[in-house]
């Protein structure tokens, strides 16, 4: 079953007056349980991509598809400039109950601790009934990705005082929490040394193969892609 669908999906900025394409036409789609990466050189659009099957970007035109719902369907990306208000809350709802985010500069809340930071996006918004649980359910649920990512001893430290794969440890189990079915990584491990880089790579797939959540990389990293079973290369905006 197909998690992420595209369809011929564009996206196309102004530079003045240059018409520079930084997605042309992209077309694949992703597998529940997949552990794919997005791989190209810097500057291939990779991210952009990311971040339009994140629903972060709009796409200037094209189909997108996440668990089988059309996102942009009644939408006129010809006559329209500007997200309406509407979609807008349709995207925010679609992204809260369907992806997990882990950014490589971390982004966790500094006055937080690690409990609160990864338990903060169960309190943003209703989830789907699959995925809501009694509070002692989520206790236990925290409680089980803080020992699997190894912050045990750490739970109610501050971010400031985490190493960066302690911090990325806690972004990954933040991304978990709300068990999202698709987690996307924008280079999780640019900001690593090597060996906290595989450490997270291992737990990824740890998590990937235990929980069945489907893991999409932005990347250029040889190792995230020799561990993918599902690598779409792309260059100058094309899928190739």
């Amino acid at each position: 079953m197909s998690v992420i669908e595209l369809r011929n999906i564009c996206k196309t900025y102004q530079m003045g007056k240059i018409e520079v394409k930084a997605v042309d036409r992209a077309s694949f789609s992703i597998e529940k349980g997949d552990f794919a990466a997005i791989s190209g050189p810097s500057g291939s659009g990779k991210s952009t991509l990311l971040n339009i099957i994140g629903l972060i970007d709009t796409p200037t035109n094209g189909t997108l598809f996440l668990n089988g719902t059309d996102v942009y369907k009644d939408f006129d990306f010809s006559i329209t400039s500007k997200i309406s208000s509407k979609l807008d809350k349709k995207l925010t709802l679609l992204r809260h109950q369907n992806i997990g985010f882990i950014f490589q500069t971390f982004n966790l809340i500094p006055v937080l601790n690690v409990w609160e930071n990864i338990e903060l996006p169960l309190k943003l918004g209703k989830l789907p009934p699959e995925q809501t649980m009694r509070k002692s359910q989520e206790k236990e649920w925290i409680s089980y990705l803080i020992e699997t990512a190894g912050l045990t001893n750490w739970k109610t430290h501050k971010p400031f005082e985490l190493s960066g794969g302690q911090r990325q440890r806690v972004a990954i189990a933040r991304a978990l929490v709300t068990k999202a079915p698709v987690i996307l990584a924008d280079e999780p491990t640019a900001n690593l040394d090597s060996k906290n880089g595989d450490q997270i790579l291992d737990l990824m797939k740890k998590l990937n193969t235990d929980l069945g959540t489907t893991f999409i990389f932005s990347t250029h990293d040889a190792k995230i892609v020799s561990m993918s079973n599902h690598v779409i290369k792309i260059k100058d905006g094309q899928v190739l």
